[in-house]
């Protein structure tokens, strides 16, 4: 349904006289964000080991940016991501070319995947260097209504609320079936490395 995309929120407060109440403004855009323990990646040589000596390659992502063409006009919004990746090797004897592969996730209501897909950036190193980095992107489309709260759900959210009365003490989002809505229609957009049970157990206990 989608893979990748940025965001954007604004809130502001009415304390106006009749009433007192925010106004926010959502996009169809998820967030991005990389997931605990899959930023990074180590591997070795030979590839059994977990010692410090045998380590061969590590890399980093990085600097992970999103551009979201949220028009307002076409059914798919479309989002583009891009990444860097920096690495460094143990040894400099000659060059070299190490394939690094990659995930872009989905997912829907914070714990519902619905897109995934794992991709390969390769890194160069030159020969005589030690470190080199690489640029990644990713361009997915997301069906807008997917991403949109309803008309109503919006007024219940943003509704004026009068103080001393009881619907001021009242957070809309108590409500199960707006706080279902709101979650139905939020998206986040996870990138990092494609890691083995055994690297991410790596990465949790080093």
């Amino acid at each position: 349904m989608l893979v990748l995309g940025g965001c954007a929120s604004r809130g502001e407060l009415d304390i106006s006289e009749s009433g007192a109440g925010v106004t926010a403004v959502r996009t169809p855009c998820p967030t991005v964000g990389v997931p605990a323990g899959t930023g990074d990646l180590t591997t070795f040589d030979p590839a059994t080991s977990r010692d410090a000596t045998a380590i061969d390659v590590v890399a980093a992502m990085t600097d992970v940016r999103s551009t979201c063409n949220n028009d307002g006009e076409s059914t798919q919004v479309v989002t583009n991501v891009t990444f860097t990746v920096l690495a460094r090797r143990a040894r400099a004897d000659g060059a070299r070319d190490v394939a690094l592969p990659y995930f872009v996730t989905v997912v829907q209501g914070g714990n519902a995947v619905v897109a995934k897909h794992v991709g390969r950036v390769v890194v160069h190193f030159d020969a005589g260097q030690t470190r080199a980095s690489v640029n990644g992107s990713a361009t997915a489309s997301v069906d807008r209504s997917a991403a949109t709260l309803s008309d109503e759900v919006k007024r219940r959210i943003t509704e004026k609320r009068k103080a001393g009365k009881e619907s001021a003490a009242v957070d809309p989002l108590s409500a199960p079936d707006v706080r279902n809505a709101v979650l139905r229609a939020t998206f986040e957009a996870l990138v990092g490395f494609q890691l083995t049970d055994d690297q991410l157990k790596y990465n949790a206990t080093r």
